[in-house]
Order: structure tokens, then C-alpha cells, then sequence
């Protein structure tokens, strides 16, 4: 059975955030997880249904609301596909960016 966006935006942030894995594995394949240069926030690129997305750790050390979720201590993944945040993910519960319902 083939993974949803949303079971698999949940699964990266998962194994990212909540599990600290080193590696991510979508549909069979493994990605490493890095860390950012700067903030050293934790980022994942990964290829789901052949779309390359990219999953990075919220900084909480910014201005928006999902950095203040980040500081009060929520696991908050963005996710990016090219170049544009697409979803996040809070506590394992996915939000779309720009459309209503899910996929």
C-alpha cells in the first residue's frame, strides 16, 4: 500500500524530529539528515511520488507563529517543495499551505 503526502510528511518528521534518526526512509529509500550551517536546525531533502521536497526544522529563534510554537516546545518540521513552503508539521498533525482539505 502507497504512503499518503500527509502519512509521509508525518513519517520524515517522525524519524527527523521526534526520533533524532541520522537517516529518513521514504518509500524504501533512505536520506541522510543534516544539519544547517547557521542555526544548526535539522533539514531532510527527500523524493516522495517523484517530487523532491525538502523537510527543515523551525528556527524558534524567528518571528512567525511556528516559531513560537518551536520555543514553548513543539516539534515543528516545515516542508518545502521548490523553494516554497508547502506544509509543516506540528506534533505530528499536517497543515497545507494554500489549498483546504487534504490529498
Amino acid at each position: 500500500m502507497t504512503a499518503t503526502v500527509e502519512e509521509t510528511l508525518i513519517s520524515v518528521w517522525r524519524q527527523a524530529l521526534a526520533e533524532d534518526a541520522k537517516t529518513v526512509t521514504v518509500e524504501g529509500t533512505s536520506y541522510p539528515v543534516r544539519r544547517t550551517s547557521r542555526s544548526k536546525l535539522r533539514e531532510v531533502d527527500f523524493t516522495f511520488e517523484k517530487q523532491v521536497l525538502r523537510g527543515l526544522e523551525q528556527n524558534p529563534n524567528t518571528n512567525s507563529r511556528w516559531a513560537r510554537l518551536a520555543r514553548d516546545g513543539k516539534k515543528v518540521m516545515q516542508f518545502l517543495s521548490d523553494g516554497r513552503y508547502v506544509a509543516n508539521v506540528v506534533d505530528g498533525k499536517v497543515q497545507f499551505y494554500g489549498r483546504s482539505g487534504s490529498r
